[in-house]
């Protein structure tokens, strides 16, 4: 088993789009779809989407919950968290040794906590 893909809510799809289409903006997730509702990145087998709530209610984000990407570079590590604050997210960690591997924390324009490493 192998997780496939990762929905994120948000309250405002233009703000989440625009923060994603230029973080993802050298990497190999890429924008495949949208809708009213949902707009989806991909790269291979793995999707990662963000979505206006099927129920209509506020999107929030879960406490303790956190979407790593391997990116493949510590160089990547320390650019991707600077992009990150640059496009209004918020740091939630500065890149930094942490175990065995260099990682970044930030949180997305809706308060998703994302983590960058390699």
């Amino acid at each position: 088993m192998k997780p496939n893909y990762v929905v994120i809510g948000t309250n405002n799809m233009d703000a989440s789009v625009k923060f994603y289409d230029s973080l993802f903006d050298r990497s190999e997730l890429n924008q495949v779809f949208a809708d009213d509702r949902m707009t989806f990145w991909q790269q291979g087998d793995f999707t990662f989407a963000v979505a206006i709530p099927f129920d209509k209610e506020p999107a929030t984000n879960g406490n303790g919950t956190m979407i790593g990407f391997d990116v493949g570079s510590r160089e990547e590590v320390v650019r991707l968290h600077a992009k990150a604050i640059e496009l209004g997210g918020s740091c939630e960690g500065e890149p930094g040794e942490r175990g065995p591997r260099l990682s970044a924390y930030v949180r997305d324009l809706d308060q998703n906590k994302l983590c960058f490493y390699s």
